[in-house]
């Protein structure tokens, strides 16, 4: 009974946002429910206490540091937007189109592990709407970035929520994972990334910028003092809810999981392009696996989270903002991740 609750619960996680559009809209709440019943389901049939007072407590304690700063960063951005903007304008008439976007790239794919991958991608989304480029290169510069911020957010537990639930769900023994853990896991196959991906950004055609401001993209929607509240909640319940997942699924992941292969669970996680990668990490990761299996289950959510908008919350953030259609992202998106899937695999193998 235990199992088929569990893997019912799985199935709804995985299909009811892509198909409902309130599950969708309201993906924290929905997650949180989800989570809730997945550790009730193993309190009732499980053979242990599920519901205690540490999972209540982590539950309680792990959304607060990423929380605090996506509102402080959030704030930031909002008083200073005027100068942000006339800051940006100047930079690319300075440093010429090309090196602008490999130094933009590159910027937020470093500093997104500081500053919260939401946070990264609400910059993004304020630099292209102060450029006057073509739209389809501003597209193309726009995917860009989320995958670069993408990839840097995961080095610290506060970049983004899949880095804090899985430093979260590592911290206990053998890996007693801290602070630094996951940049000294994934950096020397992120940190490439990121610079590879600035050199993309500096070769995509910049001579489109003839189309010019009228046909490019702009924020459609302007933050707010309220907006910036509202998404530092989301984002605490939604941790919260993950928290809840990562321990109902727990036997889901000893029982099938952990027995999967290190290339298996890599292309498995190809799934990251319809699914928040966060959820999907609360789902696998287990202290029982080994490190190779952690990190192939991470580069792969990681990097096929660039394929589709609803793969990774930067993804999301831009395209809801700048108006990017889901046809327009996968010209762009999924063959940029089917390379980088294809390119990632092929360095472990040889690793």
């Amino acid at each position: 009974m235990l199992e088929l609750s569990l893997l019912a619960i799985v199935a709804l996680v995985l299909i009811l946002p892509i198909t409902f559009h309130r599950a969708e809209e309201n993906l924290e709440i929905f997650l949180f429910i989800m989570g809730a019943l997945s550790v009730t389901f193993l309190q009732l049939w499980g053979n242990e206490k599920a519901w205690s007072l540490l999972l209540i407590k982590e539950a309680v304690t792990e959304p607060l540091m990423i929380t605090a700063a996506v509102m402080l960063v959030g704030l930031l951005v909002f008083f200073f937007r005027p100068f942000i903007t006339g800051f940006i304008v100047k930079a690319e008439h300075k440093l010429g189109s090309k090196l602008f976007c490999f130094a933009l790239i590159i910027f937020l794919g470093m500093i997104s592990s500081v500053i919260t991958a939401i946070m990264a991608a609400i910059i993004l989304v304020e630099v292209v709407s102060a450029l006057s480029f073509h739209r389809d290169f501003e597209i193309r510069l726009v995917v860009l970035g989320c995958f670069a911020i993408g990839l840097g957010a995961v080095l610290t537990p506060i970049g983004e929520p899949l880095s804090t639930i899985a430093v979260a769900k590592l911290r206990g023994e053998p890996f007693n994972a801290g602070f630094l853990f996951l940049l000294k896991s994934l950096g020397i196959y992120i940190i490439p990334g990121i610079i590879a991906t600035g050199i993309l950004g500096a070769v995509i055609e910049p001579s489109l910028k003839e189309g010019g401001a009228k046909d490019g993209l702009k924020e459609r929607r302007k933050e707010t003092l309220v907006s910036i509240f509202d998404r530092g909640s989301r984002v605490y319940v939604f941790i919260a809810g993950l928290v809840f997942l990562g321990a109902g699924f727990r036997p889901i992941v000893e029982k099938y999981v952990l027995k999967l292969s290190c290339p298996s669970l890599y292309w498995m996680n190809s799934v990251s392009a319809v699914m928040d990668n966060a959820t999907l990490t609360a789902a696998e990761i287990s202290p029982k696996m080994s490190l190779g299996q952690i990190q192939y289950i991470l580069m792969g959510l990681l990097i096929a989270g660039v394929m589709l908008i609803p793969g990774n919350i930067p993804n999301i953030i831009c395209a809801e903002k700048l108006g990017i259609t889901s046809k327009e992202w996968a010209k762009a998106g999924l063959p940029l991740g089917l390379a980088a899937m294809l390119l990632y695999f092929l360095i472990f193998k040889i690793s």
